[in-house]
């Protein structure tokens, strides 16, 4: 078993017994093409949440660069397919890897928002989400985290239908003009199973 497969099968675990998760939609995560997955974020426990319920596909992670310096985190993450983005600055190779990998057929999970947001309102989000999704053919699926994490309260995981951006694309429109596209769906998403 790789390490990605035992973290899923670990933070399986964790949530079946600490949360009562519900996951819904989940097979609007495609199972055989590129996936560009744009999720809010209220906890650190994000990622695993989004890498154990979707739909069995391996997921991607940009994670802050300051990560890969730590002694166990340096081994982990690249063996669980994270891939480092200096914040603050426009990361060009980041940018590549993340292109590089939705060409490729495989799934990236982004977090727009750029860091963790508890106030329950989806928040702005960042430019690089609308490139990746106007730079490659990749299926744009919204995703709303619905919490709070608290051990044995409900966390639902909302996949939606992907993103139609064809229309962005068509008339060349802007990162941030797609990025509050996505956004709008998150919210939409959020909104509609919040209770």
């Amino acid at each position: 078993m790789n390490l990605y497969a035992f973290g899923r099968s670990l933070f399986s675990g964790i949530f079946a017994v600490g949360y009562r998760i519900k996951v819904i939609g989940k097979d609007n995560v495609p199972k055989d093409s590129g996936v560009l997955i744009c999720a809010n974020h209220i906890s650190n426990l994000d990622p695993p949440l989004v890498g154990s319920t979707a739909n069995n596909r391996n997921v991607h992670f940009m994670a802050k660069s300051e990560l890969f310096d730590m002694p166990v985190l340096k081994y982990v993450l690249p063996r669980v397919h994270a891939f480092p983005v200096r914040r603050g600055m426009s990361d060009k190779q980041a940018l590549r890897n993340g292109l590089q990998l939705l060409r490729d057929g495989e799934v990236v999970g982004l977090f727009p928002e750029g860091s963790r947001n508890k106030t329950g309102v989806v928040g702005e989000g960042l430019a690089g989400a609308g490139f990746f999704a106007l730079k490659t053919d990749a299926k744009v699926v919204p995703c709303a985290i619905i919490g709070p994490f608290k051990v044995f309260n409900e966390i639902k995981i909302v996949y939606g239908e992907a993103i139609d951006l064809t229309e962005f694309k068509e008339r060349k429109a802007s990162a941030r003009e797609a990025t509050l596209k996505i956004m709008e769906e998150i919210q939409k998403l959020y909104d509609a199973n919040k209770s």
